[in-house]
Protein backbone atom coordinates (compact mmCIF):
# COMPACT_ATOMS: atom_id res chain seq x y z
CA UNK A 1 0.00 0.00 0.00
CA UNK A 2 1.36 3.43 -0.96
CA UNK A 3 1.55 5.92 1.89
CA UNK A 4 -1.16 8.61 1.44
CA UNK A 5 1.08 11.32 2.96
CA UNK A 6 4.69 12.02 1.94
CA UNK A 7 7.14 11.44 4.76
CA UNK A 8 8.46 15.01 4.47
CA UNK A 9 5.08 16.60 5.04
CA UNK A 10 2.84 15.03 7.64
CA UNK A 11 0.59 18.06 8.15
CA UNK A 12 -1.23 18.40 4.84
CA UNK A 13 -4.27 20.38 6.00
CA UNK A 14 -3.61 24.02 5.01
CA UNK A 15 -5.98 25.33 7.69
CA UNK A 16 -3.72 23.89 10.40
CA UNK A 17 -0.36 25.24 9.22
CA UNK A 18 -0.83 28.46 11.17
CA UNK A 19 -1.47 26.44 14.34
CA UNK A 20 1.89 24.66 14.40
CA UNK A 21 3.65 25.54 17.65
CA UNK A 22 5.87 24.21 20.42
CA UNK A 23 4.67 21.90 23.17
CA UNK A 24 5.22 24.71 25.68
CA UNK A 25 2.97 27.05 23.73
CA UNK A 26 0.31 24.36 23.39
CA UNK A 27 0.41 23.56 27.12
CA UNK A 28 -0.39 27.19 27.91
CA UNK A 29 -3.75 26.71 26.14
CA UNK A 30 -5.02 24.09 28.62
CA UNK A 31 -7.11 25.81 31.32
CA UNK A 32 -6.92 25.01 35.03
CA UNK A 33 -9.59 22.57 36.16
CA UNK A 34 -10.18 21.26 32.63
CA UNK A 35 -11.35 17.77 31.80
CA UNK A 36 -8.60 16.60 29.46
CA UNK A 37 -8.84 13.48 27.30
CA UNK A 38 -5.45 12.21 26.17
CA UNK A 39 -4.58 9.45 23.75
CA UNK A 40 -2.64 6.41 24.85
CA UNK A 41 -3.21 2.78 25.70
CA UNK A 42 -0.51 0.78 27.56
CA UNK A 43 2.01 3.45 26.59
CA UNK A 44 1.30 3.25 22.86
CA UNK A 45 0.10 6.27 20.92
CA UNK A 46 0.30 8.61 23.92
CA UNK A 47 1.28 12.26 23.46
CA UNK A 48 4.96 12.67 24.24
CA UNK A 49 5.59 16.43 24.52
CA UNK A 50 2.53 18.42 25.60
CA UNK A 51 1.97 16.56 28.91
CA UNK A 52 5.63 17.14 29.90
CA UNK A 53 5.31 20.81 29.02
CA UNK A 54 2.08 20.99 31.01
CA UNK A 55 3.83 19.42 34.02
CA UNK A 56 6.60 22.04 33.78
CA UNK A 57 3.96 24.79 33.64
CA UNK A 58 2.17 23.37 36.69
CA UNK A 59 5.44 23.19 38.62
CA UNK A 60 6.14 26.86 37.87
CA UNK A 61 2.64 27.85 38.96
CA UNK A 62 2.94 25.95 42.25
CA UNK A 63 6.23 27.74 42.90
CA UNK A 64 4.27 30.98 42.57
CA UNK A 65 1.70 29.74 45.08
CA UNK A 66 -0.97 28.99 42.49
CA UNK A 67 -2.95 25.75 42.23
CA UNK A 68 -3.38 23.97 38.92
CA UNK A 69 -4.93 20.55 38.42
CA UNK A 70 -6.73 18.79 35.61
CA UNK A 71 -9.00 15.77 35.44
CA UNK A 72 -7.21 13.27 33.21
CA UNK A 73 -9.08 10.77 31.03
CA UNK A 74 -7.30 8.30 28.74
CA UNK A 75 -7.82 4.97 27.00
CA UNK A 76 -5.93 2.98 29.62
CA UNK A 77 -2.45 3.27 31.11
CA UNK A 78 -0.14 5.70 29.35
CA UNK A 79 3.54 6.53 29.87
CA UNK A 80 5.79 8.41 32.33
CA UNK A 81 5.44 11.51 30.13
CA UNK A 82 1.78 11.69 31.17
CA UNK A 83 0.90 9.89 34.40
CA UNK A 84 4.34 10.08 35.98
CA UNK A 85 5.10 13.68 35.07
CA UNK A 86 1.68 15.08 36.01
CA UNK A 87 1.40 13.04 39.21
CA UNK A 88 4.87 14.13 40.31
CA UNK A 89 3.85 17.82 40.26
CA UNK A 90 0.42 17.10 41.82
CA UNK A 91 -1.27 18.16 38.62
CA UNK A 92 -4.03 15.54 38.56
CA UNK A 93 -7.25 15.93 40.53
CA UNK A 94 -9.17 12.94 39.10
CA UNK A 95 -7.85 10.08 36.97
CA UNK A 96 -9.78 7.53 34.92
CA UNK A 97 -10.14 4.75 33.77
CA UNK A 98 -6.82 2.88 34.34
CA UNK A 99 -3.22 3.64 35.22
CA UNK A 100 -0.02 1.74 35.97
CA UNK A 101 2.51 4.44 36.82
CA UNK A 102 4.29 4.02 40.19
CA UNK A 103 4.12 7.74 41.02
CA UNK A 104 0.45 7.87 40.08
CA UNK A 105 -0.19 4.75 42.16
CA UNK A 106 1.51 6.34 45.17
CA UNK A 107 -0.56 9.52 44.83
CA UNK A 108 -3.79 7.53 44.50
CA UNK A 109 -3.07 5.35 47.52
CA UNK A 110 -2.09 8.32 49.67
CA UNK A 111 -5.37 10.00 48.68
CA UNK A 112 -4.12 13.01 46.71
CA UNK A 113 -5.53 11.77 43.37
CA UNK A 114 -9.16 10.72 43.05
CA UNK A 115 -9.13 7.54 40.95
CA UNK A 116 -12.12 6.12 39.10
CA UNK A 117 -11.23 2.53 38.20
CA UNK A 118 -13.74 1.35 35.63
CA UNK A 119 -14.41 -1.13 32.84
CA UNK A 120 -12.77 0.13 29.66
CA UNK A 121 -15.83 -0.59 27.53
CA UNK A 122 -17.85 1.85 29.64
CA UNK A 123 -15.65 4.93 29.27
CA UNK A 124 -16.75 6.23 25.89
CA UNK A 125 -20.46 5.73 26.51
CA UNK A 126 -20.28 7.32 29.97
CA UNK A 127 -18.63 10.39 28.44
CA UNK A 128 -21.27 10.50 25.70
CA UNK A 129 -23.95 10.29 28.41
CA UNK A 130 -22.34 13.23 30.22
CA UNK A 131 -21.77 11.30 33.46
CA UNK A 132 -18.37 12.97 34.02
CA UNK A 133 -19.20 16.43 32.74
CA UNK A 134 -18.03 18.18 29.58
CA UNK A 135 -14.77 17.22 27.87
CA UNK A 136 -12.83 20.46 27.52
CA UNK A 137 -9.61 19.50 25.75
CA UNK A 138 -8.34 16.50 23.78
CA UNK A 139 -4.60 15.91 23.37
CA UNK A 140 -4.12 13.25 20.70
CA UNK A 141 -1.04 11.73 19.04
CA UNK A 142 -1.38 10.96 15.33
CA UNK A 143 0.97 9.81 12.60
CA UNK A 144 -0.19 12.44 10.13
CA UNK A 145 -2.94 14.83 9.03
CA UNK A 146 -4.64 14.56 5.63
CA UNK A 147 -5.62 17.61 3.52
CA UNK A 148 -9.26 17.49 4.68
CA UNK A 149 -8.27 17.31 8.37
CA UNK A 150 -8.72 13.58 8.83
CA UNK A 151 -6.07 11.98 11.00
CA UNK A 152 -3.84 8.94 10.48
CA UNK A 153 -4.11 7.16 13.85
CA UNK A 154 -1.01 6.16 15.77
CA UNK A 155 -0.20 2.83 17.46
CA UNK A 156 -3.32 2.90 19.61
CA UNK A 157 -6.89 4.03 19.08
CA UNK A 158 -8.35 3.75 22.60
CA UNK A 159 -10.93 6.49 23.20
CA UNK A 160 -9.49 8.89 20.63
CA UNK A 161 -12.63 8.86 18.46
CA UNK A 162 -14.77 9.96 21.39
CA UNK A 163 -12.27 12.56 22.58
CA UNK A 164 -12.10 14.12 19.10
CA UNK A 165 -15.90 14.07 18.70
CA UNK A 166 -16.75 15.61 22.06
CA UNK A 167 -13.87 17.87 23.08
CA UNK A 168 -14.36 21.61 22.73
CA UNK A 169 -10.68 22.09 21.89
CA UNK A 170 -8.15 19.74 20.28
CA UNK A 171 -4.35 19.66 20.46
CA UNK A 172 -2.65 17.31 18.01
CA UNK A 173 0.82 15.87 18.37
CA UNK A 174 2.08 14.71 14.96
CA UNK A 175 4.75 12.15 15.74
CA UNK A 176 7.19 11.63 12.89
CA UNK A 177 8.61 8.57 14.66
CA UNK A 178 5.42 6.62 13.99
CA UNK A 179 5.50 5.01 10.52
CA UNK A 180 3.13 6.44 7.96
CA UNK A 181 2.60 2.86 6.84
CA UNK A 182 0.25 2.54 9.82
CA UNK A 183 -2.34 4.02 7.46
CA UNK A 184 -4.82 1.33 6.55
CA UNK A 185 -4.38 -0.72 9.74
CA UNK A 186 -7.20 1.01 11.64
CA UNK A 187 -10.96 0.50 11.58
CA UNK A 188 -12.78 3.47 13.13
CA UNK A 189 -16.49 2.70 13.49
CA UNK A 190 -18.81 5.72 13.63
CA UNK A 191 -22.08 3.80 13.89
CA UNK A 192 -22.58 3.79 17.66
CA UNK A 193 -25.50 5.69 19.16
CA UNK A 194 -26.76 6.42 22.64
CA UNK A 195 -29.99 4.73 23.82
CA UNK A 196 -32.69 4.47 22.60
CA UNK A 197 -31.18 4.89 19.14
CA UNK A 198 -28.66 2.06 19.16
CA UNK A 199 -28.48 -0.33 16.20
CA UNK A 200 -26.67 -3.68 15.83
CA UNK A 201 -22.93 -3.47 15.17
CA UNK A 202 -22.24 -5.34 11.89
CA UNK A 203 -19.15 -7.24 12.99
CA UNK A 204 -19.20 -11.03 12.66
CA UNK A 205 -15.52 -12.02 12.56
CA UNK A 206 -12.38 -10.62 14.24
CA UNK A 207 -10.95 -9.53 10.88
CA UNK A 208 -14.07 -7.67 9.72
CA UNK A 209 -13.65 -4.00 8.86
CA UNK A 210 -16.83 -2.04 9.41
CA UNK A 211 -15.61 1.55 9.67
CA UNK A 212 -13.08 4.02 8.29
CA UNK A 213 -9.28 4.02 8.10
CA UNK A 214 -8.90 7.51 9.58
CA UNK A 215 -10.13 9.56 12.50
CA UNK A 216 -12.42 12.46 11.76
CA UNK A 217 -11.53 15.84 13.24
CA UNK A 218 -13.07 19.27 12.74
CA UNK A 219 -10.10 21.53 11.91
CA UNK A 220 -11.95 24.45 13.52
CA UNK A 221 -11.61 22.79 16.93
CA UNK A 222 -7.84 22.34 16.61
CA UNK A 223 -5.99 24.99 18.62
CA UNK A 224 -2.46 23.59 18.32
CA UNK A 225 -0.41 21.18 16.21
CA UNK A 226 2.83 20.04 17.82
CA UNK A 227 5.44 18.13 15.78
CA UNK A 228 7.23 15.41 17.78
CA UNK A 229 9.63 12.56 17.09
CA UNK A 230 9.73 10.02 19.89
CA UNK A 231 9.06 6.30 20.29
CA UNK A 232 6.31 4.75 22.40
CA UNK A 233 7.03 3.52 25.89
CA UNK A 234 8.22 -0.06 25.51
CA UNK A 235 9.38 -2.58 28.08
CA UNK A 236 11.34 -5.75 27.51
CA UNK A 237 9.50 -8.94 28.39
CA UNK A 238 11.28 -11.33 30.69
CA UNK A 239 11.90 -14.82 29.34
CA UNK A 240 9.17 -17.20 30.44
CA UNK A 241 10.09 -18.84 33.74
CA UNK A 242 9.26 -22.41 34.67
CA UNK A 243 6.01 -21.44 36.42
CA UNK A 244 4.73 -19.48 33.41
CA UNK A 245 5.59 -22.36 31.11
CA UNK A 246 3.71 -24.75 33.38
CA UNK A 247 0.65 -22.49 33.34
CA UNK A 248 0.85 -22.43 29.54
CA UNK A 249 1.14 -26.21 29.48
CA UNK A 250 -1.96 -26.68 31.63
CA UNK A 251 -3.95 -24.41 29.31
CA UNK A 252 -2.78 -26.16 26.15
CA UNK A 253 -3.84 -29.54 27.57
CA UNK A 254 -7.18 -28.06 28.60
CA UNK A 255 -7.80 -26.69 25.09
CA UNK A 256 -6.89 -30.04 23.54
CA UNK A 257 -9.38 -31.73 25.87
CA UNK A 258 -12.13 -29.23 24.95
CA UNK A 259 -11.49 -29.82 21.24
CA UNK A 260 -11.64 -33.58 21.75
CA UNK A 261 -15.01 -33.24 23.48
CA UNK A 262 -16.31 -31.01 20.68
CA UNK A 263 -16.71 -27.96 22.90
CA UNK A 264 -14.11 -26.00 20.91
CA UNK A 265 -13.37 -26.10 17.18
CA UNK A 266 -9.93 -27.25 16.05
CA UNK A 267 -8.84 -23.63 15.54
CA UNK A 268 -10.29 -22.74 18.97
CA UNK A 269 -12.22 -19.44 19.19
CA UNK A 270 -10.91 -15.84 19.08
CA UNK A 271 -8.28 -15.31 21.77
CA UNK A 272 -8.06 -12.45 24.23
CA UNK A 273 -4.89 -12.14 26.24
CA UNK A 274 -4.04 -9.71 29.02
CA UNK A 275 -0.68 -8.00 29.38
CA UNK A 276 2.37 -9.54 31.05
CA UNK A 277 4.92 -12.28 31.07
CA UNK A 278 2.46 -15.09 31.88
CA UNK A 279 0.26 -13.98 28.99
CA UNK A 280 3.22 -14.02 26.62
CA UNK A 281 4.25 -17.47 27.88
CA UNK A 282 0.75 -18.77 27.06
CA UNK A 283 0.97 -17.26 23.57
CA UNK A 284 4.38 -18.86 23.10
CA UNK A 285 2.86 -22.19 24.14
CA UNK A 286 0.08 -21.76 21.60
CA UNK A 287 2.65 -20.89 18.94
CA UNK A 288 4.33 -24.24 19.59
CA UNK A 289 1.05 -26.08 20.09
CA UNK A 290 -1.15 -28.17 17.79
CA UNK A 291 -3.76 -25.52 16.91
CA UNK A 292 -3.76 -23.83 13.49
CA UNK A 293 -5.58 -20.90 11.86
CA UNK A 294 -6.11 -19.10 15.16
CA UNK A 295 -7.64 -15.63 15.49
CA UNK A 296 -7.53 -12.98 18.21
CA UNK A 297 -10.08 -10.42 19.40
CA UNK A 298 -8.26 -8.63 22.17
CA UNK A 299 -7.49 -5.15 23.47
CA UNK A 300 -3.67 -5.25 23.40
CA UNK A 301 -1.41 -6.96 20.90
CA UNK A 302 1.92 -8.03 22.42
CA UNK A 303 5.10 -9.66 21.15
CA UNK A 304 3.60 -13.13 21.55
CA UNK A 305 0.90 -12.42 18.98
CA UNK A 306 3.44 -10.91 16.57
CA UNK A 307 5.37 -14.19 16.75
CA UNK A 308 2.19 -16.14 16.10
CA UNK A 309 1.34 -13.97 13.09
CA UNK A 310 4.84 -14.45 11.68
CA UNK A 311 4.67 -18.22 12.14
CA UNK A 312 1.21 -18.44 10.57
CA UNK A 313 -0.41 -19.95 13.67
CA UNK A 314 -2.42 -16.74 14.06
CA UNK A 315 -4.07 -15.50 10.86
CA UNK A 316 -5.83 -12.35 12.10
CA UNK A 317 -5.68 -10.17 15.22
CA UNK A 318 -8.02 -7.38 16.28
CA UNK A 319 -7.00 -5.00 19.09
CA UNK A 320 -7.12 -1.37 20.13
CA UNK A 321 -3.38 -0.95 20.76
CA UNK A 322 0.06 -2.37 20.28
CA UNK A 323 2.14 -3.03 23.40
CA UNK A 324 5.51 -4.22 22.19
CA UNK A 325 9.00 -4.67 23.57
CA UNK A 326 11.84 -2.78 21.85
CA UNK A 327 12.55 -5.95 19.87
CA UNK A 328 8.87 -6.34 19.02
CA UNK A 329 8.65 -2.73 17.88
CA UNK A 330 11.60 -3.22 15.50
CA UNK A 331 10.02 -6.41 14.15
CA UNK A 332 6.71 -4.62 13.61
CA UNK A 333 8.20 -1.60 11.85
CA UNK A 334 10.58 -3.65 9.70
CA UNK A 335 7.73 -5.85 8.46
CA UNK A 336 4.79 -3.47 8.70
CA UNK A 337 3.56 -4.29 5.18
CA UNK A 338 3.23 -7.93 6.26
CA UNK A 339 1.30 -7.02 9.42
CA UNK A 340 -1.00 -4.38 7.93
CA UNK A 341 -3.39 -6.90 6.41
CA UNK A 342 -3.36 -9.14 9.48
CA UNK A 343 -3.89 -6.57 12.28
CA UNK A 344 -6.91 -4.35 12.83
CA UNK A 345 -6.75 -1.56 15.44
CA UNK A 346 -10.19 -0.39 16.64
CA UNK A 347 -11.61 2.04 19.22
CA UNK A 348 -11.72 0.37 22.62
CA UNK A 349 -15.51 0.68 22.70
CA UNK A 350 -15.35 -1.91 19.88
CA UNK A 351 -12.41 -4.05 21.06
CA UNK A 352 -14.00 -4.35 24.52
CA UNK A 353 -17.66 -4.30 23.53
CA UNK A 354 -19.55 -6.87 25.68
CA UNK A 355 -22.01 -7.85 22.95
CA UNK A 356 -19.24 -8.41 20.40
CA UNK A 357 -17.24 -10.47 22.89
CA UNK A 358 -20.29 -12.64 23.52
CA UNK A 359 -21.13 -12.88 19.81
CA UNK A 360 -17.63 -13.95 18.78
CA UNK A 361 -17.26 -16.46 21.62
CA UNK A 362 -13.95 -15.10 22.87
CA UNK A 363 -11.57 -17.15 25.01
CA UNK A 364 -10.51 -14.64 27.68
CA UNK A 365 -7.18 -15.17 29.46
CA UNK A 366 -6.30 -12.62 32.14
CA UNK A 367 -3.96 -12.28 35.09
CA UNK A 368 -5.06 -11.95 38.70
CA UNK A 369 -3.54 -10.93 42.02
CA UNK A 370 -5.43 -13.58 43.97
CA UNK A 371 -8.47 -15.84 43.98
CA UNK A 372 -10.36 -17.32 46.87
CA UNK A 373 -11.47 -20.88 47.30
CA UNK A 374 -14.89 -20.11 45.81
CA UNK A 375 -13.58 -18.54 42.61
CA UNK A 376 -13.88 -14.84 43.36
CA UNK A 377 -10.95 -12.97 41.78
CA UNK A 378 -9.10 -9.85 42.88
CA UNK A 379 -7.17 -8.25 40.05
CA UNK A 380 -6.72 -4.71 41.36
CA UNK A 381 -6.04 -4.32 45.11
CA UNK A 382 -3.37 -5.24 47.63
CA UNK A 383 -4.67 -5.90 51.15
CA UNK A 384 -8.10 -4.66 50.10
CA UNK A 385 -7.42 -0.92 50.08
CA UNK A 386 -4.35 -0.16 47.97
CA UNK A 387 -4.83 -0.09 44.21
CA UNK A 388 -2.23 -1.81 42.07
CA UNK A 389 -3.25 -0.73 38.55
CA UNK A 390 -6.93 -1.25 37.83
CA UNK A 391 -9.49 -3.60 36.34
CA UNK A 392 -8.80 -2.51 32.77
CA UNK A 393 -10.65 -4.61 30.23
CA UNK A 394 -10.60 -7.89 32.14
CA UNK A 395 -14.16 -7.43 33.37
CA UNK A 396 -15.45 -6.66 29.89
CA UNK A 397 -14.11 -10.00 28.73
CA UNK A 398 -14.65 -12.14 31.84
CA UNK A 399 -18.38 -11.50 32.12
CA UNK A 400 -19.02 -12.07 28.42
CA UNK A 401 -16.45 -14.60 27.20
CA UNK A 402 -17.18 -18.14 26.03
CA UNK A 403 -14.38 -19.19 28.38
CA UNK A 404 -13.30 -16.93 31.24
CA UNK A 405 -9.80 -17.88 32.43
CA UNK A 406 -7.70 -16.28 35.18
CA UNK A 407 -4.03 -17.08 35.73
CA UNK A 408 -1.37 -16.45 38.39
CA UNK A 409 1.57 -18.08 40.10
CA UNK A 410 0.37 -20.00 43.14
CA UNK A 411 2.54 -17.85 45.44
CA UNK A 412 4.22 -14.45 45.45
CA UNK A 413 7.07 -12.81 47.35
CA UNK A 414 9.16 -15.95 47.40
CA UNK A 415 6.33 -18.06 48.75
CA UNK A 416 5.38 -15.72 51.59
CA UNK A 417 2.02 -14.89 50.01
CA UNK A 418 -0.51 -17.36 48.69
CA UNK A 419 -2.47 -16.36 45.62
CA UNK A 420 -5.24 -18.77 46.68
CA UNK A 421 -6.82 -17.49 49.90
CA UNK A 422 -9.89 -18.18 52.06
CA UNK A 423 -11.47 -14.90 50.90
CA UNK A 424 -10.11 -12.26 48.53
CA UNK A 425 -9.59 -8.86 50.09
CA UNK A 426 -11.28 -7.14 47.13
CA UNK A 427 -13.64 -8.62 44.53
CA UNK A 428 -13.34 -7.56 40.89
CA UNK A 429 -14.70 -10.71 39.24
CA UNK A 430 -17.29 -12.66 41.18
CA UNK A 431 -17.46 -16.45 41.23
CA UNK A 432 -20.26 -16.15 38.66
CA UNK A 433 -17.85 -14.73 36.05
CA UNK A 434 -14.89 -17.06 36.60
CA UNK A 435 -14.85 -20.43 34.87
CA UNK A 436 -11.22 -21.53 34.89
CA UNK A 437 -8.40 -20.86 37.38
CA UNK A 438 -4.83 -21.79 36.51
CA UNK A 439 -1.57 -21.71 38.45
CA UNK A 440 1.64 -23.63 37.85
CA UNK A 441 0.20 -26.26 40.21
CA UNK A 442 -2.71 -27.07 37.92
CA UNK A 443 -6.03 -26.05 36.39
CA UNK A 444 -9.42 -25.95 38.12
CA UNK A 445 -12.43 -26.15 35.81
CA UNK A 446 -15.23 -24.55 37.82
CA UNK A 447 -18.02 -24.91 35.29
CA UNK A 448 -21.07 -26.65 36.68
CA UNK A 449 -19.74 -26.80 40.24
CA UNK A 450 -21.42 -25.60 43.42
CA UNK A 451 -19.44 -23.33 45.77
CA UNK A 452 -18.32 -26.24 47.95
CA UNK A 453 -17.28 -28.24 44.89
CA UNK A 454 -15.38 -25.24 43.54
CA UNK A 455 -13.51 -24.93 46.83
CA UNK A 456 -12.27 -28.52 46.66
CA UNK A 457 -11.26 -28.15 43.00
CA UNK A 458 -9.31 -24.92 43.62
CA UNK A 459 -7.58 -26.17 46.77
CA UNK A 460 -6.72 -29.46 45.15
CA UNK A 461 -5.52 -28.17 41.77
CA UNK A 462 -4.30 -24.59 42.19
CA UNK A 463 -2.96 -23.99 45.72
CA UNK A 464 0.74 -24.28 46.56
CA UNK A 465 1.74 -27.27 48.74
CA UNK A 466 2.61 -25.07 51.74
CA UNK A 467 -0.88 -23.59 51.75
CA UNK A 468 -3.03 -26.55 50.71
CA UNK A 469 -3.40 -28.02 54.23
CA UNK A 470 -4.15 -24.57 55.67
CA UNK A 471 -6.84 -23.94 53.08
CA UNK A 472 -8.33 -27.40 53.51
CA UNK A 473 -8.39 -26.99 57.26
CA UNK A 474 -10.11 -23.61 56.96
CA UNK A 475 -12.70 -25.01 54.56
CA UNK A 476 -13.41 -28.08 56.73
CA UNK A 477 -13.95 -25.96 59.82
CA UNK A 478 -16.03 -23.41 57.88
CA UNK A 479 -18.19 -26.24 56.57
CA UNK A 480 -19.08 -27.21 60.12
CA UNK A 481 -18.81 -23.84 61.88
CA UNK A 482 -20.49 -21.30 59.61
CA UNK A 483 -24.18 -20.49 59.90
CA UNK A 484 -24.87 -21.14 56.23
CA UNK A 485 -23.64 -24.22 54.40
CA UNK A 486 -23.98 -22.94 50.81
CA UNK A 487 -20.76 -20.88 50.81
CA UNK A 488 -19.14 -21.68 54.16
CA UNK A 489 -17.16 -18.82 55.69
CA UNK A 490 -15.65 -18.08 59.06
CA UNK A 491 -16.21 -14.35 59.29
CA UNK A 492 -13.60 -13.71 61.96
CA UNK A 493 -10.95 -15.64 60.02
CA UNK A 494 -11.57 -15.12 56.33
CA UNK A 495 -9.23 -12.13 55.94
CA UNK A 496 -6.80 -13.01 58.73
CA UNK A 497 -4.20 -14.19 56.20
CA UNK A 498 -4.12 -10.69 54.71
CA UNK A 499 -4.09 -9.08 58.15
CA UNK A 500 -1.03 -11.06 59.17
CA UNK A 501 0.75 -10.46 55.86
CA UNK A 502 0.18 -6.72 56.13
CA UNK A 503 1.95 -6.79 59.52
CA UNK A 504 4.65 -9.38 58.96
CA UNK A 505 5.01 -9.70 55.19
CA UNK A 506 3.95 -13.36 55.23
CA UNK A 507 0.72 -15.35 55.19
CA UNK A 508 2.45 -18.36 56.71
CA UNK A 509 1.75 -19.37 60.31
CA UNK A 510 3.91 -17.59 62.85
CA UNK A 511 5.83 -20.70 63.93
CA UNK A 512 7.49 -22.98 61.42
CA UNK A 513 6.04 -26.46 61.55
CA UNK A 514 2.91 -25.33 63.35
CA UNK A 515 0.00 -27.71 62.75
CA UNK A 516 -2.81 -26.37 60.54
CA UNK A 517 -5.38 -26.35 63.35
CA UNK A 518 -3.06 -24.42 65.66
CA UNK A 519 -2.10 -22.08 62.86
CA UNK A 520 -5.72 -21.24 62.16
CA UNK A 521 -6.39 -20.74 65.85
CA UNK A 522 -3.52 -18.26 65.81
CA UNK A 523 -5.11 -16.50 62.83
CA UNK A 524 -8.48 -16.35 64.52
CA UNK A 525 -7.04 -14.01 67.17
CA UNK A 526 -6.04 -11.49 64.50
CA UNK A 527 -8.36 -8.74 63.26
CA UNK A 528 -10.26 -9.71 60.12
Amino acid sequence: MENPVPAFDRIQCPALHSKIMSAQQAAELIPEGANVGMSGFTGSGAPKAVPLALAERIERLYAQGKNFKIDLWTGASTAPEIDGALAKVNGIHTRLPYQSDPIGRKRINEGSIQYIDMHLSHVAQYVWFGFFGKLDVAVIEVAGILPDGRLIPSTSVGNNKTWLDLADLVILEVNEYQPLALAGMHDIYYGTQVPPNRVPIPLLHPQDRIGEQYLRCDPNKVIAVVPTNKSDRSSAFKPADAASQQIAGHLIEFFKHEVKLGRLPKNLLPLQSGVGNIANAVLAGLNDGPFEQLTAYTEVLQDGMLHMLRSGKLVHASATALSLSPEGEREFVDHIDFYRDKIVLRPQEMSNHPELIRRLGVIAMNAMIEADIYGNVNSTHVYGSSIMNGIGGSGDFARNAYLSIFMANATAKGGELSCIVPAVSHVDHTEHDVQILVTERGLADLRGLSPKERAQAIIGHCAAPDYQPLLQDYFDRALHGSVGKHTPMLLDEALSWHARASRTGSMKPAQAGQAPQAAQADQATEPA
